[in-house]
C-alpha cells in the first residue's frame, strides 16, 4: 500500500466526471487498498477516485472504523426527510459549511470483485454517500453550501 497524493479543489480532475470501472483486477484492488490507507492518514471518512488523479467511479468510506468500498455506486432512493449537516472536504482544507443532504437513501455498488450489492444507510454514511458521489460527477461541495463558517482546528 502507499499513501496518494489527495488533489486540491483547484485541480481540473475534480472537475471531471469520472468513468465506470470495467477492470476487476489487481490494479483496482490496489487503488482501492491505495485510497483506504490514503484516507485512515488524512483522518477522513470518504475518498472519490479523482481526488487521488483517477477519473474512475471509486470510492471508499470508513464509518466507525469499518472501510467500505464502492466501485460504480448509484444512488438508487434517498429520502424526503432531510438533514442540514457540517460538511468538508479533504480537497478544500480548511474550508466548511453547511449543507442539506438527505437523512436517508439507498445505494446499489460493485465490491472489488464486481459482485454487486446494495445498502440503505442514514445520518453521516447518507450524507458521506452523497458526498463523495458528486466528486464522482465532478461537483465538489462547496458548489451547495448555503452557509460558510469558521471551524478551529
Amino acid at each position: 500500500m502507499a499513501l496518494r497524493k489527495i488533489l486540491n479543489k483547484s485541480d481540473e480532475i475534480l472537475h471531471k466526471v469520472c468513468k465506470p470501472v470495467t477492470e476487476f483486477d489487481d490494479k483496482l484492488g490496489q487503488l482501492l487498498d491505495d485510497m483506504t490507507e490514503t484516507l485512515k492518514n488524512a483522518n477522513g471518512v470518504g475518498l472519490a477516485g479523482p481526488q487521488v488523479a483517477k477519473l474512475r467511479r471509486v470510492v471508499v468510506i470508513i464509518i466507525d472504523d469499518k472501510v467500505y468500498e464502492l466501485i460504480n455506486p448509484e444512488i438508487t432512493w434517498q429520502s424526503e426527510e432531510k438533514q442540514r449537516v457540517l460538511e468538508g472536504c479533504l480537497s478544500c482544507p480548511n474550508e466548511w459549511g453547511y449543507v442539506t443532504r438527505p437523512m436517508k437513501v439507498k445505494f446499489k455498488a460493485q465490491d472489488r470483485h464486481g459482485k454487486w450489492y446494495e445498502m440503505e444507510v442514514s445520518e453521516l454514511f447518507a450524507q458521506c454517500v452523497c458526498h463523495e458521489l458528486a466528486h464522482l460527477e465532478g461537483h465538489l461541495f462547496t458548489e451547495i453550501v448555503e452557509e460558510f463558517v469558521e471551524v478551529e482546528d
